[in-house]
C-alpha cells in the first residue's frame, strides 16, 4: 500500500509540474479565453498521459523504468509529426555531430520508413552497403535477428552503426525478387568524400557533390580554382552532378551556390516564429565567371542539393537536367537538451528565390532525361526483374504540405513496394547470399543518358555562344522531356 500511494503521489507531482509548465506557456499567449482553453485542454491530456505511465509501470509484464517510458513517449510524439522530426539520445546526438564532419562507423546507408517498412533511399558510394550491392527501394526486414516492423529510424540507425570491423546481417526484400535474402556486412569507418572531380572530353569539368558537409564549399572552391588554372585561367564549362545527394548542412548549400552566382538570393525559409523567417544570399566576388553550366539531378537529390539546383535554376545560371528531385523542402533545427540529448524538429519550409516551395514537390528539371534502366542478375535467381522503385518525400507517411496548397501524393506512388507477406500461404522465401552475390544485383548502366545530354548541351552552348540568360535558353519550369 505504501509503494502504491507513493507511486501515485510521485506521478501526480510530475503531472502537476508538466501542467504548470504548459500553463505558463499558455498564459504567455495573447487572449485570455484562448490561453484558458489551451490550459484546460493541456491539463486533461497530461493527466491521461500520467495515468497511462502509472498503469504501465504497475502492470507491465516486466519492470520498466520511468526514463525508458518517457523517452519512448517523446520518440513516438515526434515520429507522429513528420518523417524528419526525431528524438536523439545522447549517443545518437553525438553520432549526428560526427556525421556532419564526414566520418562515422557504420554501413553507409540512407534509410527511411516507407509503408511502415524500413527502406533504403540510397547506399553511399564507396561504403560497405554500396559494395555489397544494396539498392534504392530495398526493404530491410531484419537487422541481425531483430525484425524492423514498427522500428523507428533512430533505433535502426543505432543498430546499424558500430565500431569498424564488427559485422551485421541484413535480411532484405527486393522488388521483383521472389525470395528474401540476407547479406552479411562488415562495418567500416564511413569517410564520405563529399566532392569528387574529373575532366571530361572537350575540357568540360565534372564536379560531383555527394553530400553537403563541413568544408564542402572549400573543396568546391579548390576544384574550381584548379580547373581554371588548367584551362588557362578560365573555366570552359561545368557539370555539377547532384544526383543521389541526400543533402546536409544549409550553410554549405548557400556557400556552394555562391560559387556559381554573383550575389542574389539563394533560398529563404518560412516558419511560425520570427527566427525562422530567414533569407540567405550569395556573396558577390570578383572571380565570378558565367561559364556554361549544367546541373544533374534525380529522385535521390534532396534538401540542400535541391536548394542549390533551385537557386541556379531561378537565376537562370544553369540548365537543370535529369528527373524530378526528392522534394524534401523542410528545415530541421537541432535543439539540445540538458541531458546531452536533443530534438531534431521540423521548424520551417524552404523556398527558392522565385518563391517555389520544394516540400513534397521538388525541383522540376528544365530538360527531363530518364536514367538508364538497370539490369539485374541476382545470383542463382534467374528471371528476376528489377523495377527500380522510386521513393520521394510525398510517398512518406506524415509528410506535410508545401505551403502553396500542394500536398503532393499522400497515398504514395502507384506501384510502390509494399511490405512482404508472411505467415501461412506466403510466397516469399528466404536465402542467404554473400556480399559478392548481392553486388551482382547492383544496377548495371551501359550508358548514362543524363550525362550524355549534359555534355551535348554544353558543347552546343560553347559552339553557339548562347548563355542561359538569352531567350534561346531553357525556361525554368517548362520542362522538355527526353527519353
Amino acid at each position: 500500500m505504501f509503494k502504491r500511494n507513493r507511486f501515485r503521489a510521485n506521478w501526480r507531482w510530475v503531472a502537476l509540474v508538466m501542467v504548470a509548465a504548459f500553463a505558463f506557456l499558455a498564459l504567455e499567449e495573447r487572449g485570455g479565453r484562448r490561453a484558458q482553453a489551451l490550459q484546460d485542454d493541456t491539463y486533461e491530456e497530461l493527466q491521461t498521459f500520467a495515468n497511462v505511465l502509472a498503469i504501465v509501470q504497475k502492470n507491465y509484464v516486466e519492470p520498466v523504468s520511468t526514463k525508458q517510458l518517457v523517452q519512448g513517449a517523446i520518440s513516438g510524439m515526434l515520429a507522429s509529426l513528420d518523417p524528419h522530426s526525431a528524438y536523439l539520445t545522447p549517443e545518437l546526438y553525438k553520432d549526428l555531430q560526427v556525421e556532419t564532419r564526414g566520418s562515422f562507423g557504420g554501413l553507409g546507408l540512407e534509410i527511411t520508413i516507407k509503408d511502415g517498412v524500413l527502406t533504403v533511399v540510397s547506399p553511399i558510394e564507396d561504403t560497405p552497403a554500396y559494395r555489397a550491392g544494396l539498392k534504392a527501394g530495398d526493404q530491410i526486414i531484419k537487422i541481425d535477428n531483430n525484425f524492423t516492423k514498427d522500428m523507428t529510424l533512430t533505433e535502426a540507425v543505432k543498430q546499424m552503426r558500430g565500431p569498424k570491423g564488427t559485422s551485421v546481417r541484413l535480411t532484405l526484400h527486393r522488388e521483383g525478387v521472389p525470395q528474401l535474402f540476407t547479406v552479411s556486412l562488415t562495418r567500416d569507418v564511413i569517410r564520405i568524400q563529399s566532392v569528387k572531380f574529373k575532366v571530361l572530353p572537350n575540357g568540360i569539368g565534372d564536379l560531383r557533390i555527394t553530400s553537403f558537409q563541413e568544408n564542402t564549399d572549400e573543396n568546391v572552391r579548390h576544384v574550381l580554382a584548379q580547373l581554371a588554372k588548367d584551362d588557362g585561367g578560365k573555366v570552359k564549362a561545368l557539370i555539377l552532378d547532384l544526383r543521389d545527394n541526400p543533402g546536409g548542412l544549409l550553410n554549405q548549400a548557400v556557400r556552394v551556390a555562391s560559387e556559381f552566382l554573383n550575389g542574389g538570393m539563394v533560398v529563404y525559409t518560412e516558419g511560425r516564429t520570427d527566427s525562422q523567417q530567414q533569407k540567405y544570399f550569395a556573396q558577390t566576388h570578383n572571380r565570378y565567371s558565367p561559364y556554361p553550366m549544367v546541373v544533374l539531378v534525380n529522385s535521390g537529390s534532396a534538401s540542400a542539393s535541391e536548394i542549390v539546383a533551385g537557386a541556379l535554376q531561378d537565376h537562370r545560371r544553369a540548365v537543370i537536367v535529369g528527373t524530378q528531385t526528392f522534394g524534401k523542402g523542410s528545415v530541421q533545427t537541432i535543439l539540445p537538451l540538458d541531458d546531452r540529448s536533443a530534438l531534431r524538429l521540423t521548424t520551417a519550409r524552404y523556398f527558392t528565390p522565385n518563391g517555389r516551395s520544394i516540400q513534397a514537390v521538388g525541383i522540376t528539371p528544365d530538360v527531363i532525361v530518364e536514367e538508364a534502366q538497370p539490369t539485374v542478375a541476382m545470383a542463382n535467381m534467374p528471371g528476376a526483374v528489377e523495377e527500380h522503385p522510386v521513393i520521394r518525400e510525398k510517398d512518406l507517411p506524415h509528410h506535410f504540405s508545401n505551403g502553396n496548397g500542394d500536398n503532393g501524393d499522400s497515398h504514395g506512388a502507384p506501384g510502390a513496394p509494399k511490405a512482404p507477406v508472411s505467415g501461412p500461404g506466403a510466397t516469399l522465401q528466404h536465402r542467404e547470399v554473400s556480399p559478392a552475390q548481392a553486388a551482382t544485383g547492383q544496377a548495371r548502366k551501359d550508358r548514362d543518358p543524363q550525362m550524355e545530354r549534359a555534355i551535348a548541351i554544353l558543347d552546343h552552348w560553347n559552339t553557339e555562344g548562347k548563355p542561359i540568360l538569352s531567350k534561346a535558353g531553357p525556361v525554368p519550369g517548362q520542362a522538355q522531356a527526353e527519353r
